[in-house]
């Protein structure tokens, strides 16, 4: 599956599929953009207090305390989609799966340099979801 950033931008890949245009493109780029951060957001919300505490600011909840399983149910289904997805990533990189063609191996070193952290946020995800669900569970005694 080609990358293509929003400018069209190819990065050294040889691609063959057509080009969508600006109109789509741009927005489809921006959208991930936006929800990745918010996901980074989500992510460190289980190693902040208001993880634990929706912070006040916010209308209707703010200030109450958050429910262990809403934030440990979504950090798992997420960081096991990021796993598969890494997994994935991988297996295109050992060439199991399709393989993206670069114009030289500088091309390639760069896209397996950029990507690399992404593959790790799906591990990462789930310790933080591992260690968050222990702290947050109510007290048995």
């Amino acid at each position: 599956m080609p990358v293509e950033v929003a400018f069209h931008f190819d990065m050294g890949q040889l691609n063959d599929a057509p080009v969508s245009p600006l109109w789509i493109s741009i927005p489809y780029v921006f959208g991930l953009s936006v929800l990745t951060e918010l996901a980074a957001l989500l992510s460190i919300s289980l190693v902040r207090g208001w993880g634990e505490v929706v912070p006040s600011w916010i209308p209707v909840i703010g200030g109450r305390r958050v429910p262990p399983m809403a934030a440990v149910v979504p950090a798992v289904a997420g960081g096991l989609l990021l796993t598969a997805v890494s997994v994935w990533m991988v297996l295109s990189w050992v060439g199991v799966s399709g393989s993206m063609a670069y114009e030289n191996g500088w091309w390639q070193a760069l896209a397996m340099v950029s990507i690399t952290p992404t593959a790790l946020w799906g591990p990462i995800l789930l310790a933080l979801a591992y260690s968050y669900h222990p702290r947050r569970r109510p007290a048995r005694g």
